[in-house]
């Protein structure tokens, strides 16, 4: 297993209870983790400095609490990659950290493939994956169902300084798009595709099973 551990405005700080307790640059959060299954807090005085908790519903869903104010939305730093953070309703703040390992390595393939290279990123969400790509000199097509994701994705590349760079966002169910690139003959070098386990529309359930 690799381990995410090149962030510097990233941290876990400690887990327990089935929640963790995360540094986000200057903002503290709580929130549900289902694989934290041990009882006991290995610093339990940190948690009391947490600016923001979330608390799963017993109806379903959930909400922050806010222990201080914390802005609506600020900005992380992955070595020279940047994005854009806000608390979401459920639970997610736009980023996965975990997902720097995967970030590293497409860098290198991509930066040590001597040629173009021309990605396809499916379920593409914030663009993590999109804006690594794009730094390393690979031309992305980033595919979301969702328009609201596929803007945030807009503005981690803009954040990044990644705007001149060849980037197409396209809006779509991701079976139909891929189906019309087919059909084209469009063909790319990478596909990344990492479909939540569940989410809106056919193409979703179909493509997590």
């Amino acid at each position: 297993m690799n381990i995410a551990n090149n962030w510097k405005d990233y941290e876990i700080l400690d887990m327990a209870n089935g929640e963790k307790l995360e540094r986000w640059k200057n903002v503290t959060l709580v929130r549900p983790d289902p694989q934290i299954i041990w009882k006991e807090k290995s610093f339990p005085k940190k948690w009391d400095d947490a600016n923001a908790i979330y608390k799963r519903s017993s109806s379903g869903g959930g909400g922050w609490t806010y222990k201080t104010k914390i802005p609506d939305n600020w900005q992380i730093k992955y070595r020279d990659l940047t994005f854009n953070i806000k608390p979401m309703g459920f639970k997610h703040t736009g980023l996965f950290p975990e997902q720097a390992v995967n970030w590293d390595w497409m860098i290198n393939k991509i930066k040590n493939a001597k040629r173009p290279i021309k990605v396809l990123n499916l379920f593409a969400y914030t663009g993590g994956a999109t804006v690594a790509c794009l730094y390393a000199g690979a031309s992305v097509c980033h595919v979301d169902s969702s328009k609201g994701m596929v803007a945030w994705a807009k503005e981690n590349v803009i954040s990044s300084k990644l705007q001149d760079k060849p980037v197409r966002y396209i809006i779509d169910d991701v079976v139909k798009f891929v189906n019309r690139e087919i059909r084209r003959g469009n063909k790319y070098d990478a596909i990344i595709m990492d479909p939540p386990s569940y989410g809106r529309g056919a193409s979703r359930r179909s493509m997590a099973v």
